[in-house]
C-alpha cells in the first residue's frame, strides 16, 4: 500500500506564489465568455478586437502599478526574458551604432541578468561586475568609479531573489545620471514586487522587469518598462507586436491573470508585508532558538523583503536537509530556483564572503500571503527534527 502523501507546508514564494484562486477565474473567463472566441490581438473583427481590449486593459493596470505610462509596457514570457530584452536589448544596439558597449552589473544579480550579460560579453562588449558588502549591498564607490562615458546600462536588482536584501536603487540611479548620463539602469524588480512600492523603489530606473508567477499570477508571463528614450534591439523577430519590441502573438489570458495579481497585491501590500514579516521573524527566532548552529545570513538592520529569510545551517549538507524536509512536505529551497535546482554553490553568498562550509548549509524560507501560524510551528518542528537526525547519522 502506497505512503500517504505528507502534508504540504509551502515556503518557497521567491520561487512560485500559489495561483491565487482571482486570478484563475479572471483568467479562465478570458475563454469562457458568452462574448464568442477569443481573437488574436491583431486583427479586425470583433473576437481580436475583444482581445485586444483585454490586452489593454491589463497593460493599464500593469503601468499603473509600476507608476508608467500603458505606452512603455512590454509584455514578455516572464522575468527572464525581460532581463534579456533589458541588457542584450541596449548593447546590440550600443554595439551596431558606437562599435562598443560597456554592462555593469553586482556581482548579486539573477542568472538572467548575469548570463545576459556573459551572452553580451561574447558579443563584444565590456563587462564590469561591482562588490558587494557582506550584507549583499552594492558598493555604491565601486559604482562611482565603474562609469564612464563608454557606460552603456547599469543592471541591479531592486531586492535579491536568495537574501531578499533591498538594493540602493534609487542612490544608484542618481549616481548613473550624474557621472554616465549616457547609461540606462535596469532594475530587475520581480522579488520586489509582491511587497514594494515599484513607483518608489526604482521609479527613477529606464528599464524595470517584473514576472507574474511571483505574484500569484500565472507562470510564462512578465512584463518589462521600457523609458520611451531606450532603443531596444528586439530579441525575437517576426510580426513586430509590443511596439516592434517583442514580437509573437500575445498571451491575452496570461496578460489579465497579470493584471490581476497586480490589483490583488496593491489592495494589500501593508497589511499582507506587516504580517508575513511578524510571521518571519518568529521562524527566524524560532530556528535560531532551537537549532544549534543556525546563523541568519543576513545582518541585523539591513533592509530585507518581509517574506524572506536566509540561513545557514552548520555542519549539515543543504542537499540532504532539503531532501529530508522535502519527504515531510516542507517546502523551502537551497537558494536561487533557476540554479539548477537550487543545489549549485551560492554566488551570491560567496560575493557576501560567507564561509564556504557555512554556505554549504545554506536555506531559503519564502513566505507569502498564504502562510499562517501553523506553517511556520509546523516548519519549526519538522526542521529542527531533520537537522538532529542528519547530525546523528554524521
Amino acid at each position: 500500500m502506497p505512503a500517504a502523501a505528507p502534508t504540504i507546508t509551502y515556503l518557497d514564494y521567491a520561487a512560485t506564489a500559489p495561483l491565487r484562486p482571482e486570478v484563475a477565474a479572471a483568467m479562465a473567463a478570458v475563454h469562457a465568455s458568452a462574448d464568442g472566441p477569443l481573437g488574436n490581438p491583431t486583427g479586425s473583427h470583433p473576437p481580436a478586437q475583444r482581445a485586444r481590449r483585454l490586452l489593454e486593459e491589463a497593460r493599464d493596470e500593469v503601468a499603473a502599478f509600476m507608476g508608467r505610462d500603458p505606452a512603455v509596457i512590454v509584455f514578455t514570457s516572464g522575468g527572464t526574458e525581460a532581463a534579456n530584452l533589458a541588457v542584450l536589448g541596449v548593447v546590440e544596439v550600443a554595439l551596431h551604432k558606437q562599435g562598443e558597449a560597456v554592462v555593469v552589473s553586482s556581482a548579486v544579480e539573477h542568472p538572467a541578468v548575469r548570463e545576459s550579460a556573459r551572452a553580451a560579453e561574447l558579443a563584444g562588449a565590456d563587462i564590469r561586475e561591482l562588490p558587494v558588502d557582506a550584507a549583499g549591498v552594492i558598493d555604491t564607490d565601486a559604482l562611482a568609479r565603474a562609469l564612464s562615458s563608454r557606460t552603456t546600462v547599469v543592471a541591479l536588482m531592486a531586492a535579491n531573489n536568495e537574501t531578499g536584501v533591498v538594493q540602493p536603487v534609487a542612490d544608484v540611479v542618481d549616481a548613473v545620471r550624474s557621472r554616465a548620463p549616457q547609461a540606462f539602469v535596469f532594475s530587475d524588480a520581480v522579488q520586489a514586487a509582491p511587497w514594494l512600492d515599484l513607483a518608489a523603489v526604482a521609479g527613477g530606473a529606464d528599464m524595470v522587469s517584473l514576472s507574474a508567477h511571483k505574484l500569484g499570477g500565472p507562470v510564462g508571463v512578465g512584463a518589462l518598462a521600457v523609458d520611451q528614450r531606450v532603443v531596444l534591439g528586439p530579441r525575437q523577430h517576426g510580426g513586430g507586436q509590443e511596439r516592434e519590441r517583442r514580437s509573437g502573438t500575445q498571451d491575452v489570458a496570461g496578460a489579465v491573470g497579470l493584471a490581476t495579481a497586480l490589483r490583488l497585491v496593491s489592495g494589500d501590500r501593508r497589511a499582507a508585508a506587516a504580517r508575513v514579516a511578524t510571521l518571519r521573524d518568529r521562524l527566524a527566532d524560532g530556528l535560531v532558538g532551537r537549532v544549534e548552529g543556525v546563523h541568519r545570513t543576513v545582518p541585523p538592520g539591513v533592509d530585507v523583503l518581509p517574506g524572506h529569510l536566509h540561513v545557514c545551517v552548520a555542519g549539515v549538507d543543504r542537499e540532504e536537509l532539503l531532501v529530508a524536509l522535502g519527504r515531510e512536505g516542507i517546502c523551502v529551497s537551497g537558494g536561487s530556483s533557476c540554479a539548477s535546482g537550487a543545489l549549485e554553490p551560492s554566488h551570491v553568498l560567496a560575493a557576501m564572503g560567507v564561509d564556504p562550509g557555512l554556505a554549504a548549509g545554506a536555506l531559503r524560507f519564502t513566505l507569502g500571503t498564504g502562510t499562517t501560524d501553523a506553517d511556520v510551528d509546523r516548519a519549526l518542528s519538522v526542521v529542527s527534527g531533520a537537522v538532529a537526525a542528519l547530525r546523528r547519522i554524521v
